[in-house]
């Protein structure tokens, strides 16, 4: 009874690959732990929207949830989430692949609090849904690595999130230099971007970047970046004077 009591004030809980929990587990466990902020789950491939349903239900005041690898969850449950937790201030939703724009585009609409969105490997999301990443006003951190159909237009209104510091954009096969130079004069706070192995970019990006982020950025990846040229440190530290990681051609 002690330990129980004990559960009912518990804010923050990780069952990252305890892959034998299933929905009833879930239900089980929200039952008990009703004010939990932070819930973490990933790489449950057992978790359906079943166990979401269970989730929103019972604990009312999530704010930080990682639901990362649940492979069998839909838009069904992205939908719940969306409406029941409008003060959501991270979500990871990395590899859950049966996420299509519906689902997103009803988080993104609901809620504005978002400053964490892991989106890694969603490679059926659209440029409809990347579009209204603008409505993040507080939005720091944005992982879109594997974005297959991202492109200029959708990154272009990405660069209206004025706070962003750390950007993933990995394998974001069809941006080019127009989506890069948008982040660069809309995102002027930007400490982290990843532009590995994009082949549309090139160094009039890079110069770009320097005028506009040169005081903040602290690494940048241009790895596979074929267009973007091989540079001293010296030459870098010209460009991004607070550079402390930079990776190209390795």
């Amino acid at each position: 009874m002690q330990c129980g009591d004990s559960l009912l004030d518990l804010e923050i809980l990780n069952l990252n690959g305890c892959q034998r929990i299933s929905d009833k587990g879930i239900e089980v466990v929200t039952n008990t732990c009703p004010k939990l902020k932070v819930f973490s789950i990933y790489w449950n491939v057992r978790v359906t929207d079943v166990g979401i349903t269970h989730l929103v239900k019972n604990c009312r005041f999530v704010v930080d949830l990682n639901l990362s690898g649940c492979k069998n969850i839909t838009d069904k449950s992205l939908h719940l989430v969306a409406d029941n937790y409008q003060e959501l201030e991270s979500l990871n939703i990395t590899r859950c692949i049966k996420m299509t724009d519906s689902g997103l585009q009803r988080i993104l609409l609901n809620c504005s609090s978002l400053q964490t969105l892991n989106l890694y490997a969603l490679s059926t999301l659209t440029d409809e849904a990347y579009k209204m990443i603008s409505r993040l006003p507080h939005l720091r951190f944005l992982d879109l690595c594997g974005a297959q159909n991202l492109t200029d237009d959708g990154l272009s209104c990405i660069a209206m999130c004025k706070n962003l510091v750390s950007l993933n954009l990995t394998w974001c096969v069809q941006v080019s230099d127009v989506g890069v130079i948008a982040i660069a004069q809309g995102c002027r706070s930007l400490e982290l971007l990843s532009l590995f192995g994009i082949l549309g970019v090139s160094d009039r990006c890079l110069e770009v970047l320097s005028s506009f982020c040169s005081n903040t950025l602290t690494t940048l990846d241009v790895n596979g970046c074929i267009n973007i040229k091989n540079r001293s440190r010296d030459q870098l530290l010209k460009l991004f004077p607070n550079l402390m990681c930079f990776k190209v051609h390795s």
